[in-house]
């Protein structure tokens, strides 16, 4: 039986309709209508197609729909169940961010957002405080806090890094205390 560009992309894009919750749902949907329904591949393919989906780099109903499509009908269907399965999100994130655009105009909403702004220094400042109390707790913690902060405030240096950076001498230098311990 060979499925029809049109119908493949049609059902998958009733799929990427109903599909609300992350990847995982796509399993049952396709099950009811991919399988059950339409007979256009077994249950051993579609447990087949969902671990190599979870293997792969991707979003999982994405990648489900294009093995779906491949196996139906080569490059051109895997392009055309991938295409019918993110319609409707883009869709739906168009509509968003028209919409937060909008609402983002309105003075009382940007008060909002100022208000939660403040709020999350806060936070930010809170858990700097309490990372602070149990992370610089001797003096080489303190030259690797120093160390990287000038490298960022002064010179740009990159946090990225920074953080490889004091790995690599954190590692080290606890390396060399177990040394010299023996």
């Amino acid at each position: 039986m060979k499925v029809s560009l049109k119908d493949l992309y049609f059902e998958f894009l009733v799929l990427g309709i109903q599909l609300l919750g992350g990847g995982y749902v796509i399993v049952p949907l396709i099950q009811q209508s991919i399988i059950d329904k339409r007979h256009w591949i077994t249950n051993e393919e579609l447990v087949d197609f969902y671990a190599i989906s979870q293997s792969i780099p991707g979003i999982i109903a994405a990648n489900i729909s294009a093995f779906v499509g491949y196996k139906l009908r080569g490059k051109r269907g895997a392009a055309t169940a991938l295409l019918g399965i993110i319609t409707s999100p883009i869709i739906s994130i168009l509509i968003v961010a028209l919409i937060v655009d909008y609402l983002l105009k309105i003075s009382f909403i940007q008060s909002i957002f100022w208000g939660v702004g403040v709020a999350v220094i806060i936070l930010v400042y809170l858990t700097i405080k309490e990372m602070w109390k149990n992370s610089l707790t001797d003096v080489m913690s303190w030259i690797i806090f120093l160390g990287c902060f000038s490298a960022s405030f002064f010179f740009k240096f990159s946090p990225v890094l920074a953080i490889i950076g004091s790995v690599i001498i954190g590692v080290t230098y606890k390396l060399i205390l177990k040394r010299c311990e023996k």
